[in-house]
């Protein structure tokens, strides 16, 4: 079956001229075709090893003295070999495109002509080969992508008509309502109706702690219920959940090829036509010299050992393999672009509200005159703060239990409330409103700590000052120390106030600090910082927009579900564990490096064997195993890009089992 060639593939199919079956569709909940998953599965290995056996058998009928059997089964080899790679070279040059497939059909043909069939028949066994190697590669590595869709269940257990069906995943529709059990998968995503439980998210966000879910809360396809059974509203179908929007997302940006991909393109692309070109010349320049079918010959080897096949799939090879290894522990990079551009990041810029901080302020100072205690000055904020949907509201009544009753309560506009609490008359507001009194030092501490300070006022008198302030999230300080201890320049960019700003950067450990910025003034400063460094921007994807398109590197932090930050970021992180920001970066930069490996030994192969070829050292089939055995060593460098390790674990969290895509619980 032959479909829609994926970008990795064409890239290939450009510079090998060969033709390899595309992957399967992928869809959430649907049956599609088995993948790759062994070797001799694929069609060009098989077509290879027959090809082989051929020439084995051809050669040991020449030792027993029958070179006419030993002709035959050579060109049968040649014939076998050759139909792996001939047709698709003629077909794209028909089309008018060049490609190592047709270097080595006209070496295989110009060799034949020679009447060398042996060593035509060993090049097309050889090349038939590492055609089916490189499929097999590009196979494996785009499974572990794909294998995120096998968290999906088989079966949905679904509540229609007051009865409780088991259902196809596919067949779920928006609205319906599952009943998910502890222990099992979530079959696609939706709201929690009723029922609380822990759910583990690991394979698909990588966070590694079980995250509490309860009713009115969204849940993800492939997530595992804890201990809890849930009812759960779909709120999106089998095939466009969030694990099926990831892969669709990933595939279709893999088209966006990085600088080191153009790399190899601009090499290979007119490395063909040129081998043409100086074997031509080579021909004619030899029959002047001396013997014209020494020189065919020569040119017939150069021509081979030019062929620019390692160098077209030593990165799409990589970047398959690194994007498949990141997909798995909550990394989402759209394509070879984006990850080459992410291993080149030496400045990382991060939003402070909801990235360095959870974006839930809460309580973290009270102070209080004499003759009161924090509990009580609590309980009268909270009595006002009940009646109030200011942003700080939430985070003083989770910090009390005790919230009475209070009556006419009134909100002045930019300053605060005011009402009546057990026939007292309360005020709770800004220092410059409600006057803090003795408490003014640690209002002033409160303020320099880059909190926000309310004080709360009696019948006149002031008799406590509340901090409130969005805290660093617990891993924060670590995330920017590993940055540090990698060479990466950190800066904070927050539309705070520059107090506020200076005391949580101070706590983090960042030293470069942009304050009072609007949406638009972050991209400035990205673009400044760009003109000394690769930059990178990690925001939330949404009121970040700006800043991430101006970067280098747009990262959304927390992107599970997100249409937004899926779709405008060219990396997002699905959970909210900033651990996974230096690993998501080291896995680039390791990546990276792996791809210059794969081009400079490309190149250093193709400049080697040139001269070996052209003044006759090597011969044919010489030529021929060196440039497959390169080959196998591009592959398996590359396919290294895709065995990461493990993002670090939190500090005092016990070691845990991850849960691969695919293995079912």
């Amino acid at each position: 079956m032959r479909g829609q060639e994926t970008p990795e593939r064409e890239v290939l199919v450009d510079a090998c001229g060969c033709e390899i079956t595309p992957p399967p569709p992928t869809g959430g909940g649907g049956e599609s075709e088995e993948p790759v998953t062994r070797l001799w599965h694929v069609r060009e290995v098989q077509l290879g090893l027959l090809s082989g056996a051929l020439l084995g058998a051809g050669f040991l009928a020449g030792l027993a003295g029958s070179e006419t059997v030993q002709l035959v089964l050579a060109a049968a080899a040649l014939l076998v070999g050759g139909s792996t790679f001939v047709p698709g070279a003629l077909r794209r040059l028909a089309r008018g495109k060049l490609g190592v497939g047709l270097l080595m059909t006209i070496g295989a043909v110009g060799a034949t002509l020679l009447g060398q069939v042996e060593e035509a028949a060993a090049l097309a066994f050889l090349f038939s080969l590492s055609e089916g190697l490189e499929e097999y590669s590009l196979a494996r590595t785009r499974h572990g992508l794909r294998a995120l869709l096998d968290l999906v269940p088989k079966e949905a257990r679904v509540l229609r008509g007051g009865r409780e069906l088991v259902v196809d995943p596919a067949a779920l529709v928006v609205g319906d309502v599952m009943v998910v059990r502890p222990g099992e998968r979530l079959a696609t995503d939706g709201r929690v109706r009723t029922g609380r439980s822990s759910l583990d998210t690991s394979a698909i966000t990588g966070e590694s702690m079980p995250v509490e879910t309860g009713p009115g809360q969204d849940v993800f396809a492939g997530s595992i219920n804890g201990t809890g059974a849930l009812e759960v509203e779909v709120t999106s179908t089998a095939q466009d959940n969030s694990l099926a929007r990831i892969v669709h997302v990933v595939e279709a940006e893999q088209s966006r090829r990085g600088a080191t991909q153009r790399l190899a393109d601009r090499i290979a692309s007119p490395l063909v036509p040129g081998i043409l070109i100086a074997a031509v010349l080579t021909v004619l320049i030899g029959a002047l010299l001396g013997d014209p079918s020494v020189w065919m010959h020569r040119a017939l080897v150069m021509v081979v050992a030019a062929s620019p096949c390692a160098l077209a799939i030593s990165v799409p090879v990589t970047a398959v393999a690194s994007i498949g290894a990141a997909s798995r522990r909550g990394i989402l990079v759209k394509g070879g672009a984006a990850m080459e551009a992410l291993g080149r990041v030496r400045t990382v810029a991060l939003d402070k509200t909801g990235t360095l901080t959870r974006n839930q302020p809460a309580v973290i100072d009270v102070a209080v005159t004499a003759g009161h205690d924090r509990g009580q000055a609590l309980a009268w904020a909270a009595a006002l703060e009940a009646r109030s949907e200011h942003p700080l509201a939430a985070a003083i009544l989770a910090a009390t239990d005790q919230v009475p009753p209070a009556q006419h309560v009134e909100a002045v506009v930019g300053a605060g409330l005011v009402g009546t609490v057990d026939g007292a008359r309360v005020r709770l507001g800004r220092p410059s409103w409600v006057k803090p009194g003795d408490l003014s030092s640690a209002v002033d501490g409160m303020q320099q700590a880059g909190a926000t300070a309310v004080v709360v006022e009696v019948d006149g008198h002031p008799v406590g000052a509340i901090a409130v302030r969005d805290e660093l999230r617990p891993e924060a300080t670590e995330v920017i120390s590993r940055f540090h201890d990698h060479g990466y320049t950190v800066a904070m960019l927050t539309g705070d106030n520059q107090a506020t700003a200076q005391a949580l950067a101070a706590q983090a450990g960042i030293e470069q600090v942009h304050a009072d910025l609007r949406p638009e003034d972050k991209s400035t400063v990205i673009a400044r910082l760009r003109g000394h460094a690769p930059t990178a921007m990690v925001g939330d994807g949404v009121n970040d927009a700006p800043a991430l398109a101006t970067a280098d590197v747009g990262v959304a932090m927390g992107a599970m579900g997100t249409d937004v930050a899926i779709e405008t970021a060219d990396v997002a992180l699905m959970g909210d564990d900033l651990r996974l920001l230096p690993f998501a970066f080291d896995h680039a930069r390791r990546t990276r490096a792996i791809m210059l490996q794969n081009v400079v030994l490309s190149l250093v192969l193709i400049a080697v064997l040139i001269p070996l070829a052209l003044f006759g050292v090597l011969g044919l089939a010489a030529v021929v195993l060196i440039h497959e055995l390169a080959e196998v060593v591009v592959i398996a460098n590359g396919v290294r890009a895709g065995r990461a390790t493990s993002p670090p674990l939190r500090t005092g969290e016990p070691k845990r089992d991850v849960v691969e895509p695919g293995v079912r619980t």
